[in-house]
């Protein structure tokens, strides 16, 4: 457990503009930062930052909250890893845990224990390769023979699997991990009762997260035996998707921010010898085929890719599909092809930094041209082949979604080809249509599903109930967003009250209040302690979970005289509460331009007018409970004919709600008059 004044240290040295910054190219927005969501897919960025509250919203997906909370919703750390993970990067010193107990150990979670074994498999390969002498005179050697200096080998955190049977297997078991996590995450194999390790003799290259989390391994042999696999990846797993990860993007992202444009080569030692050639904005697909996850998660640095081929690259029209994707997701593709036997690798090491950009900036083309001198050199003259090889090109101006880039590429392949422009713009056309009836046909059935899901929540949210008081909205009120769940007025009432008492609790307030002689009186109170009072003289709660425990919250805290300000309920480890209290801070930002117009008030004001907005959003809250419970009384009571001395109860208590509902009526026409 992490003392709370330690949290209190994380949290304000925690700037979450800088780590949002590592998985989001943010860009100024007046006060605010704005960049393309992590957790969707989407064109228009609707991703928000506040430096000044430290808060984020996503409007596509509803998640908000603190930094901790996109930790926990991006990288799927628990709430005490995050804090971890901002104190080591932060330099906050936490005081040293006991030893988790073996129950403990038990009830960590699948996907935690996942990434435990993974650290500690990254560890157990670099004390191997640096520790022992399998490990020195193999693994070691390797590396620096390729040339990769030391602090380059500390820095991607390569390593060494001993070649001996269980060697890792061994240390994972007695260090107390199970045997069912280690075959899951593809570090150990069993055949006939007998495990060993599945990366045993290769050399290791970690494969990280954009947060810097281990997720799975690279492991190359470094025998010559064709029957081998060069390289063996970890398999799909829990925390490990190959199509969704590019190896190095951890290391680069600030390059690749920086220089507006992020290099895309095959293999892991490419991506090391640039980085240590001094070309750090350089990721890797690790040998897969380039998939659309890959080029979003490109995106939301830079809109920008070059991508780097092998001279002799046997798969370079393979790779023409991956170049397809690029366009179609809006990015601007450039392409660098190495001279005959060069690979980056190779290039790297054998020029300096200024030569390597040099290179790049004179070999790189367009995509055109480089479709057309690949496949015009392997083709021939055949005119059956050009014109299917136009047809080929055209198809990948169509995919483009910006008009003007099209635009700007149509006579380039028309010049190219010496073909009339028309020809290319019909092409380009009909292609866009076929593509047009495609998306138009799948968006047709997503929306028929969305109809479906609206018309059921409609029918949920318009079950009958009364409300006397809905021709006189309360101009305090805020729009509920959508993301929370409110189905009723009653919720809505609840989440109006609860907005007041987080937003204002400690503010001054001057209400009138009954005396001991049944009396109005003016008292001096404060926000938070009136809206408790009043819900506990009358034996009220919320019936919304998040806000009963928010409630709780707050009377214990009264109870010892503190105050909570917006800024305690946004470091608490209760991600509901959170996400609430990010909601009403940005209300800013969500509230749409109708909101004066309906609610006849500009929202800056209504701290001024507390006094009003307080009582009258309490007392509103009182009336949807006793309405609702009136409601209640109606349909028990028996028809005509069949009462009983229940009966006789049923309608005492709503004889006496009945006042009570005409009491706290004259209460709100009083605040409604001041």
């Amino acid at each position: 457990m992490i003392p709370s004044h330690i949290v209190d240290d994380i949290m304000q040295a925690s700037r979450i503009e800088e780590v949002i910054g590592e998985f989001v190219n943010l860009k100024r927005a007046g006060s605010n930062l704005k960049g393309l969501s992590p957790f969707t897919d989407e064109k228009t960025p609707s991703f928000v930052v506040s430096p000044a509250k430290q808060i984020f919203k996503c409007f596509s997906t509803g998640k908000g909250g603190t930094v901790v909370t996109f930790l926990m919703e991006k990288e799927h750390f628990s709430y005490p890893e995050a804090l971890r993970w901002l104190a080591d990067k932060y330099g906050v010193q936490i005081p040293e845990d006991k030893p988790l107990t073996q129950e403990e150990q038990e009830a960590i979670s699948e996907r935690e224990s996942l990434h435990i074994i993974n650290e500690f498999a990254q560890k157990h390969f670099v004390e191997t390769m640096h520790n022992t002498d399998e490990g020195k005179t193999i693994g070691l050697s390797y590396f620096i023979e390729r040339g990769f200096r030391p602090e380059i080998i500390e820095k991607f955190q390569l390593g060494f699997c001993s070649n001996k049977s269980d060697d890792f297997t061994k240390a994972a078991l007695d260090k107390g991990y199970k045997l069912e996590y280690l075959e899951k995450i593809g570090l150990t194999k069993t055949k006939e009762d007998r495990s060993f390790d599945f990366f045993r003799g290769r050399v290791m290259f970690p494969i990280h997260s954009v947060s810097g989390r281990v997720l799975g391994f690279g492991g190359r042999t470094l025998k010559n035996d064709k029957k081998v696999a060069k390289y063996f990846n970890s398999p799909e797993s829990l925390i490990y998707n190959k199509s969704q990860i590019l190896y190095g993007l951890y290391f680069a992202k600030g390059d690749i921010i920086k220089y507006d444009n992020c290099y895309l080569c095959e293999g892991y030692t490419d991506v090391i010898s640039m980085y240590q050639a001094g070309i750090q904005n350089v990721v890797s697909s690790s040998g897969t085929s380039l998939t659309r996850e890959q080029i979003r998660l490109v995106k939301r640095y830079t809109n920008n890719i070059t991508i780097l081929y092998d001279g002799d690259a046997a798969g370079i029209k393979a790779s023409f599909r991956g170049i397809d994707l690029i366009l179609e997701e809006g990015l601007n593709v450039k392409v660098v092809l190495f001279p005959d036997g060069e690979d980056p690798d190779s290039f790297a090491k054998a020029h300096s930094t200024t030569e390597i950009e040099e290179y790049i900036k004179e070999q790189q083309q367009d995509f055109i041209s480089f479709k057309a001198d690949i496949l015009l050199a392997s083709e021939g003259d055949d005119p059956i082949r050009r014109a299917q090889l136009i047809k080929d090109i055209a198809h990948s101006v169509s995919l483009i979604p910006d008009q003007i880039t099209r635009n700007v590429f149509i006579p380039e392949v028309a010049k190219r080809f010496e073909i009339s422009e028309d020809v290319i713009w019909s092409e380009v056309a009909k292609d866009r249509q076929d593509n047009l009836e495609k998306t138009q046909q799948e968006s047709l059935r997503k929306k028929r599903n969305e109809v479906r899901q609206q018309q059921q929540q409609k029918e949920q949210a318009e079950a009958p109930s009364e409300d006397p008081y809905a021709h006189e909205p309360n101009p305090f009120e805020t729009e509920t967003p959508a993301e929370v769940a409110v189905q009723t007025k009653d919720d809505h009432y609840e989440y109006d009250l609860m907005r007041i008492l987080v937003k204002y609790g400690p503010l001054a307030l001057t209400v009138d209040q009954l005396n001991e002689q049944g009396e109005l009186e003016k008292i001096e109170t404060s926000v938070a302690e009136f809206v408790c009072h009043e819900l506990h003289v009358d034996e009220l709660t919320f019936d919304t979970p998040v806000f009963n425990r928010m409630h709780k919250v707050i009377t214990d805290s009264l109870a010892d005289n503190v105050f909570l300000k917006p800024t305690v309920f946004l470091r608490m480890e209760d991600q509901e509460i959170v996400k609430f209290v990010t909601q009403i801070e940005l209300e800013d930002i969500q509230l749409s331009p109708n909101w004066e117009i309906k609610h006849k008030i500009l929202t800056p004001s209504e701290k001024d007018k507390i006094n009003i907005a307080a009582p009258k959003s309490t007392y509103a809250f009182k009336l949807s409970k006793v309405m609702k419970r009136i409601a209640e009384i109606q349909k028990e009571l028996p028809t005509p004919g069949q009462e009983d001395e229940h009966t006789m109860d049923l309608l005492a208590e709503q004889a006496n709600l009945e006042r009570v509902k005409i009491f706290i009526s004259n209460r709100l026409d009083r605040v409604n008059t001041h």
